[in-house]
């Protein structure tokens, strides 16, 4: 069994929301995902499964779909995957709630910094399978518009370092 963080895209899965966390749980559950755990409101959840990594994504993505009636795109990294993107931060010494990951399915574009609109004092670095920003004046003052990101979803480097421990952990933590 490998430990996977799946990360959802756009959705509100707050207690009153659209989709709260325990119908979540339940859903991954449900698909055949074992040791499943959420955290915070936001669509993050620490599961195990003997599928490789295409393979959870499609099922979850699937079973979401069935449950809701909506496409939730869902990104999924392994256990070894977020510790990796955490560890390679380029902003180690920013605060962490003023950076956040870019969880893309495919490496970004090379040339996706030439298509960058609104960029002030922000900072971005590509990653693997990541797009990393420091907002020096935290997002809600930023008019950044990164195109290549649209596809993906956002955690802040907070959440990431919750989510790798949870993994190292084999769900359990």
């Amino acid at each position: 069994m490998t430990t996977f963080v799946l990360l959802l895209r756009a959705l509100n899965v707050g207690g009153t929301g659209i989709l709260p966390m325990s119908e979540l749980k339940a859903i991954c559950s449900g698909a055949g995902f074992a040791r499943v755990r959420t955290y915070i409101a936001s669509g993050n959840v620490v599961l195990e499964s003997a599928l490789a990594e295409k393979a959870v994504k499609t099922s979850a993505e699937r079973a979401l779909e069935k449950a809701t009636g909506s496409k939730i795109d869902v990104m999924v990294r392994s256990a070894a995957e977020i510790a990796q993107v955490l560890k390679d931060n380029p902003f180690a010494k920013a605060p962490p709630p003023l950076t956040v990951a870019i969880f893309l399915d495919e490496k970004p574009p090379a040339d996706c910094l030439s298509r960058v609109k609104g960029l002030n004092d922000e900072e971005i670095v590509l990653g693997k399978r990541e797009i990393y920003v420091y907002y020096p004046k935290g997002q809600g003052q930023s008019r950044l518009k990164i195109a290549d990101a649209a596809a993906g979803t956002a955690r802040n480097l907070n959440t990431v370092a919750k989510l790798a421990a949870m993994a190292a952990q084999g769900g359990l933590g």
